[in-house]
């Protein structure tokens, strides 16, 4: 099963991904977004607790991640990062499908 990190890594390579909380509101408010992931480390949660309500609105898959160092990473920067978006999937697509699906599946 892939992971969140691995899809937004995927997405960066051959698609397109926006990064830090003010872009990926940006981006929800536009609808481009696809995917929203936040870090669950992130302090003060003020900074982020808007994004799920956002995408709740918006009908986009909004999905915590454990560590926004590790998001930071798969989003292609050497430091922490709060939030990221995926644009346009690129060679992520099918992997998307299957990670919501199993997502689903859980609950």
């Amino acid at each position: 099963m892939v992971s969140i990190y691995e899809i937004i890594e995927k997405a960066r390579k051959t698609g397109k991904v926006e990064k830090g909380t003010n872009e990926v509101t940006k981006a929800i408010e536009r609808g481009t977004a696809k995917l929203v992931s936040y870090g669950a480390d992130v302090e003060p949660k003020e900074i982020i607790q808007h994004l799920p309500i956002l995408c709740k609105e918006k009908n986009i898959p909004c999905m915590e991640a454990d560590k926004k160092e590790k998001l930071g990473i798969a989003a292609g920067i050497n430091v922490g990062c709060a939030a990221v978006c995926v644009i346009e999937f690129g060679d992520a697509e099918k992997d998307f499908e299957g990670f919501v699906k199993t997502q689903l599946d859980k609950k």
